[in-house]
């Protein structure tokens, strides 16, 4: 990004080189590319630097816009974020108006399978960060369980035995399952949460998480 000052104030920008004028002057393109940093600044010309110190991961928080700043101490025009606000951690519930409801834009309450529907049909959930991971949890530990299915489905049909090691490996999945979500459900706030989920190197250099890992059938 481009930004153009005059008399110490972004007056204009835009996004790829263009042809500009400036103080009457008409400049091509080449100047992008032949001239000097210094020479760009001295008609007012600047590469927008980005400053992301306050950015944080978007699956975390929510990142402002990012806000242009001439710094004439610096000499440049810079863009940055504000302060990041954290996603809702837990779920909330937000009445519908009563133009809504009049409207008929609010669920009826009938459908059992609708999460977004409580009893009475007055509630949107929005689900928070630690009910969206204990579903991808859980969507997780499924997808894992699912190709070996069949063994429990044959085991019942024909009045067998599974095999014990598969029998074992399974309910390990699904108490490493509850095992996470129980961590989940412990955090704090939302930096704990990612904490849970955030790789970092160890002594012995493996890399793991706090979350842990599913274990795998050998």
């Amino acid at each position: 990004m481009y930004a153009i000052v005059t008399e110490g104030n972004i007056t204009k920008t835009f996004n790829n080189p263009r042809r500009i004028t400036i103080n009457n002057i008409r400049y091509s393109t080449k100047i992008y590319s032949l001239w000097s940093v210094e020479e760009k600044k001295a008609i007012g010309l600047y590469e927008v630097e980005y400053d992301n110190t306050n950015k944080k991961d978007e699956a975390w928080y929510i990142n402002t816009n990012q806000t242009l700043a001439y710094n004439s101490s610096g000499d440049k025009v810079v863009a940055s974020y504000g302060t990041a606000t954290a996603r809702a951690i837990a779920d909330v519930n937000e009445v519908w108006s009563k133009a809504e409801i009049d409207n008929g834009n609010a669920p009826d309450g009938t459908s059992a399978n609708d999460p977004k529907n409580d009893s009475n049909g007055d509630q949107i959930v929005t689900k928070g960060l630690k009910t969206v991971k204990k579903e991808m949890i859980d969507q997780q530990c499924a997808g894992i369980l699912q190709p070996s299915d069949w063994r429990v489905i044959k085991a019942k049909e024909t009045s067998t035995t599974m095999n014990s090691g598969w029998k074992t490996w399974r309910a390990a999945v699904r108490t490493k399952c509850n095992s996470m979500q129980t961590q989940i459900d412990g955090a704090a706030n939302v930096d704990a949460l990612a904490a849970l989920f955030t790789y970092t190197e160890q002594e012995d250099g493996s890399v793991t998480r706090p979350l842990g890992e599913f274990p795998v059938k050998e």
